[in-house]
C-alpha cells in the first residue's frame, strides 16, 4: 500500500464460556510497511500493536511470561502425511509410548497396534513401507455405490437411502468433469514431451545460443502460425509443423516449464491422478492388506516416517506442520515451535482422499493414547462413511480432546458447501460435538488483503481466523521452506490450546475452543472476499468469532476463568 492507514482495534475478552465481559479497549496502530528477511520468517508470531504486523502475540506473551507450566506432558496428535522423524529441530519432540517395547514383535500394552512406539501409519502397508496414492472420494463412492443408484431416478430411492443418492449424483458429476478434465491435461502433457525436443532442436536455427525470450518466440509465431483452429486440431493429431514447435516453447516459458525435467515431472504426477486417483479399478487398500468398510485396529504399520528406503515420493506435509507447533524453541537453529509439547504423528493421507475409516481410527487411537489436541490439516469434498467419523469425535468430547481442522483452499464459503471432516451432521447444521475447531487463513498484509484469497470461511461454518500464509517451517530433508494453506493455520490453534492446557490443565476442551474464540483479535475493516478480485466485506462476517487468533489474549483470559 502507498500510504499508511490507520485502524482502530476493538479488542472483546469474554469471561469464560458465559455471560462476564471485560471493559472493550480501542487501540490505534499502523501496519508495518516493510519486513526484515526475520520478519517474513517469523512474522506469524508478532504482535499487531507492538510490531505493526498481524500475527498471534506469541512473542509477546512469551516475553511477558514469568510463569512455568504446571502440565509439561502435552500430547498433540498430528493426523496427516508421514512425517521426517530424523529432522534436527524435530528430534526429541516426538510421544513415545512408554509401554511398548520398540521391535519386538509384540502389543505390550495392548492397545491393539504392535510397536506403535511413537504413533502409527494407518496407510502403512504388510511389507513395511507406505501407500503413496489414494483414490478421490467421490471415485470410491462411484465404485461402491453405482450398483445401487444407476441410472435410477428420486422416486425410486428408499428415503433412508436418499442422501446416499444424492451424493452419489453429485460424485458421478464431479468424477466425470474432474476425468475429462485431467485426462486431456494429460493428453496434452504427452504432446508436449513428445515435441520438447524436436523444438529445442528447430529452435537453434533461428537462436543458436538459446537465449530467447517469450517476446521473441511470440513475434517469431505470428510469423509461421497457422490457424488458431488449425493449430490446435493439428496438436492433437500430433503434427508438428515449425508453428505448432514454436507454440509449445511459448506455452512452456507461459507456464514457467522451460525444462523437459520440469514436464516430464508433471507428467508423472498427472499419470497417477489419471491412473490412480481417479481410477474406478484402483484398490490402494491391497497393499494395507484390510477391509475399508470395517471399522478395525491393527492394520497399517509403525513406520511413521517418511525416510523408508525404496519409497520414491517424499511426503513433508506433516513435518511442516509439527515444526510450527512444536520445533525446539531452545537449540538455536532451525525455527522456534509454538510451545514445548510432544507430537504423536498419526499417518492416513497418501495424495488423493483420506478414508474415513483412517480418520476415525486416527482420532480413536489419539484419544485412547493421551493425545489432548488432535490437529487435522486435511479435508475433502465427499464423506462416504460421515457417521464413522462423527462417532469418532463425539469419543474425543467425551474424552476432553479438542479437535482442530483446516477450513480448506478452495476460497469457499463452507456455509454453503459441504468440506470434511466436520461437526454437522447430515442436514449441514452444526452441532454433533463442541470441541471441533475449524480455522481459516490469514495473511500478514493488514488491510483489505488480511484473509488468504484461496481461504475457505463461514459465518457459521469456520470459528476463527490464523495466519497461514507464507508460513517457514520445517521441511522433510532436514531442510526448512515456505508455504502456505489453512493447513499451516490449524496447527497455530493448536500449539495455542497446548499452551493454554500447559498452563491450566483443569480446563474442559469447550472452554479452551471458547477461550481461543473470543480473545482473538477484532479488526474492525473491510476485506477482500477470497475468490473474488475486488468484492469487500466486513472481515467480522467471515467467520463465527469474527477474529484472528492471539496467544497473548487467550493467556490473559484463560488466567481469569481457570
Amino acid at each position: 500500500m502507498k500510504h499508511i492507514l490507520f485502524f482502530i482495534l476493538f479488542l472483546l475478552l469474554s469471561v469464560g464460556c458465559k455471560s462476564k465481559k471485560d471493559l472493550n479497549t480501542s487501540i490505534i496502530h499502523s501496519p508495518k510497511k516493510e519486513l526484515s528477511v526475520k520478519e517474513i520468517q517469523t512474522w506469524y508470531q508478532k504482535d499487531e500493536v507492538l510490531d505493526g504486523i498481524p500475527g498471534i502475540s506469541l512473542d509477546k506473551w512469551y516475553a511477558s511470561n514469568k510463569k512455568k507450566p504446571k502440565n509439561k506432558n502435552i500430547i498433540v496428535a498430528i493426523v496427516d502425511t508421514q512425517i521426517d522423524k530424523n529432522h534436527e529441530d524435530l528430534k526429541g519432540q516426538f510421544w513415545t509410548n512408554n509401554k511398548e517395547i520398540p521391535n519386538n514383535g509384540i502389543d505390550d500394552d495392548q492397545n491393539g497396534y504392535i510397536d506403535d512406539t511413537n504413533g502409527w501409519s494407518f496407510t502403512g502397508t504388510k511389507s513395511g513401507s507406505y501407500v503413496v496414492w489414494n483414490r478421490y472420494e467421490f471415485v470410491r463412492i462411484v465404485q461402491e455405490w453405482d450398483n445401487l443408484f444407476r441410472d435410477k431416478t428420486e422416486s425410486q430411492i428408499d428415503s433412508k437411502d436418499l442422501w446416499k443418492f444424492k451424493e452419489y449424483q453429485r460424485a458421478l458429476k464431479t468424477f466425470e468433469e474432474k476425468n475429462k478434465y485431467y485426462r486431456r491435461w494429460f493428453k496434452s502433457l504427452n504432446y508436449k514431451v513428445k515435441l520438447y525436443p524436436i523444438a529445442k532442436d528447430t529452435l537453434k536455427y533461428f537462436f543458436p545460443k538459446e537465449n530467447y525470450t517469450y517476446k521473441q518466440l511470440d513475434s517469431l509465431y505470428k510469423k509461421y502460425k497457422t490457424s488458431d483452429k488449425e493449430f490446435w486440431q493439428r496438436r492433437d493429431d500430433d503434427d508438428k509443423d515449425l508453428g505448432a514447435l514454436i507454440g509449445s516453447m511459448i506455452a512452456n516459458l507461459d507456464m514457467q516449464q522451460y525444462t523437459l525435467e520440469k514436464i516430464q515431472d508433471q507428467q508423472t504426477q498427472l499419470d497417477s491422478i489419471v491412473h490412480k486417483n481417479l481410477n474406478v479399478n484402483y484398490n490402494e487398500r491391497l497393499s494395507i492388506g484390510d477391509n475399508p468398510n470395517i471399522l478395525e485396529k491393527g492394520y497399517g504399520n509403525n513406520k511413521i516416517s517418511n525416510t523408508i528406503e525404496g519409497v520414491r515420493t517424499i511426503q513433508d506435509h506433516n513435518t511442516m506442520v509439527s515444526g510450527i507447533i512444536a520445533a525446539n524453541r531452545n537449540n538455536n537453529i532451525g525455527i522456534k515451535g509454538i510451545t514445548d509439547i510432544k507430537i504423536m504423528p498419526l499417518n492416513i493421507s497418501p495424495s488423493g482422499d483420506e478414508h474415513d475409516k483412517d480418520i476415525a481410527m486416527a482420532v480413536r487411537y489419539a484419544v485412547d493414547n493421551g493425545a489432548k489436541i488432535i490437529n487435522m490439516s486435511f479435508g475433502k469434498e465427499f464423506s462416504m462413511h460421515k457417521d464413522w467419523v462423527s462417532e469418532a469425535f463425539k469419543y474425543a468430547e467425551e474424552h476432553n480432546v479438542l479437535l482442530v481442522h483446516s477450513a480448506g483452499n478452495d476460497s469457499e464459503n463452507l456455509d454453503k458447501v459441504f468440506h470434511y471432516p466436520n461437526d454437522q451432521n447430515y442436514e449441514g447444521i452444526r452441532g454433533i460435538c463442541n470441541n471441533f475447531i475449524s480455522v481459516g487463513s490469514t495473511t500478514k498484509n493488514l488491510g483489505e488483503k488480511l484473509v488468504s484469497d484461496y481461504s475457505n470461511y463461514g459465518k457459521e461454518n469456520v470459528d476463527l481466523f490464523a495466519p497461514g500464509e507464507d508460513i517457514y517451517t520445517t521441511g522433510a530433508g532436514n531442510i526448512y521452506k515456505t508455504d502456505s494453506g489453512t493447513s499451516f493455520s490449524a496447527p497455530m490453534v493448536s500449539g495455542t490450546a497446548a499452551i493454554i492446557w500447559s498452563y491450566y490443565p483443569n480446563l474442559t476442551a469447550a472452554q479452551v475452543k471458547q477461550i481461543i474464540m473470543d480473545s482473538g483479535t477484532a479488526y474492525n475493516f473491510e476485506v477482500i472476499l477470497p475468490g473474488t478480485k475486488d468484492k469487500k466485506v466486513p472481515f467480522s462476517e467471515l467467520s463465527k468469532s469474527g477474529k484472528v487468533l492471539n496467544v497473548y489474549n487467550a493467556m490473559q483470559l484463560a488466567k481469569k476463568i481457570r
